[in-house]
């Protein structure tokens, strides 16, 4: 009898080694392994029951930046899925991760947002069969270089503390195409505290040709409001394979709320700040040959000293015209890109209060183009009333609030 234990053992032992061998099992701690495609290339990858599919499938390329990345699983559910960039993007970019959701019953994940062209992405993947047996898997891909490319300028700066007229504004180096403008909005998001109701509509500068995307909300901004961009553009095809690169990520402050209003018929510039009259300015704007934008304009910009010429706005290009001018002109906050700016002006001081004798921006005296000059930031709003000529385009400058909110709505590209 004590003879017969080790023989019963070492055919067990046999027993045990033979099966093993002939249905591969083995102590892959609850791993898979990967099966093989045709030629030997990678398929999916099998643990017990789970069977993991990725598209685009291994060394795919070069792959659609626009296009999705799916993962699917047969005999399990789907555990942990992430799709990152190895390294940088052929053109130097950061590449950005790729997110994306999945379904109720853990069967699939689809991104849901474009990729960096130019780039290397590996999709890392977790699944469980339902006796709880892990596997895991990764497959790498790389997306098509962009052959060209789009850029973009974002307003306001990051940081920034604006006035209650900027829009969130991306400015085009190329114009988009009515594909590619759909495909940029999905992709814009603007979150703001306290909740403000607004949207985005897009515009073409009449004079400078720029196209350009704007968020504004229904009405002006409050003061202390905080937005924020996110802008996942990296991959997004603006129309004829012409790509943006990059993300962005823009938060800024609204500040006081100046609103300045001249009227034409007065002479006067009466400027409020948070909803109080701070001063009333004596000053000259456009005569009846030139005369100054009607509607709501926002600051953009101001520079101490900025040369204005004739020339520059198709006034007159010879000494000899009575209306030639080429001046250093000071303490000067531009309005429009059309050239409309608040700046001292005192070769007309004999007209400030009393009539208008400008080629069409509102003029001061030094001392008073000085303390605008000084309180003035990007996003304060001039109202110009009593003009003969047009209400200012939307696009000309920041023009966006000549129109109603449903007018503002209706140049979403996805309304």
């Amino acid at each position: 009898m004590p003879a017969r234990a080790p023989r019963a053992l070492t055919l067990s032992a046999l027993l045990l080694a033979v099966v093993c061998g002939a249905s591969a099992c083995g102590g892959h701690g609850g791993g898979g392994a990967a099966s093989a495609g045709p030629g030997g290339a990678p398929a999916a990858s099998t643990a017990a029951g789970a069977r993991i599919t990725v598209t685009p499938a291994a060394g795919a390329g070069p792959v659609d930046p626009g296009g999705p990345v799916r993962v699917a699983v047969d005999g399990g559910t789907l555990g942990a899925v992430t799709v990152t960039p190895d390294g940088t993007a052929a053109d130097g970019v950061t590449p950005v991760a790729v997110t994306g959701a999945l379904d109720p019953d853990r069967h699939t994940w689809t991104s849901d947002r474009t990729m960096t062209p130019g780039t290397a992405y590996t999709v890392r993947v977790t699944a469980q069969d339902p006796a709880g047996r892990r596997t895991q898997t990764a497959r790498t891909f790389r997306t098509a270089p962009a052959g060209k490319v789009n850029g973009v300028s974002v307003t306001p700066l990051n940081h920034a503390v604006a006035g209650v007229g900027l829009p969130v504004s991306l400015a085009f180096d190329t114009p988009v195409g009515p594909a590619g403008r759909a495909a940029v909005e999905k992709a814009l998001t603007v979150t703001t505290s306290p909740a403000v109701h607004g949207g985005w509509g897009w515009l073409t500068d009449p004079l400078t040709g720029v196209q350009r995307v704007d968020w504004r909300p229904d009405a002006y901004w409050k003061p202390g409001t905080r937005v924020t961009l996110t802008a996942r553009l990296s991959g997004v095809d603006t129309g004829g394979h012409r790509y943006l690169r990059r993300d962005i990520h823009d938060a800024f402050t609204i500040g006081t709320a100046r609103i300045s209003y001249a009227n034409l018929r007065t002479h006067t510039l009466r400027v409020t700040e948070n909803g109080r009259t701070v001063r009333t300015l004596p000053m000259s704007g456009g005569r009846p040959d030139y005369p100054t934008w009607n509607g709501a304009m926002v600051v953009l910009a101001k520079q101490s000293t900025v040369r204005m010429t004739s020339a520059s706005v198709d006034i007159a290009t010879s000494k000899d015209s009575s209306d030639f001018y080429d001046e250093d002109v000071r303490y000067a906050v531009r309005l429009t890109t059309s050239g409309t700016f608040v700046h001292a002006a005192p070769w007309n001081d004999a007209l400030m209060g009393r009539a208008n004798g400008s080629h069409g921006c509102i003029g001061m005296s030094t001392a008073d183009a000085t303390w605008f000059f000084g309180r003035a930031v990007p996003g304060d709003v001039v109202v110009a009333t009593g003009s003969t000529r047009a209400t200012v385009q939307a696009g000309n400058g920041y023009g966006d609030w000549n129109l109603t909110a449903d007018q503002w709505r209706a140049l979403s590209a996805l309304s």
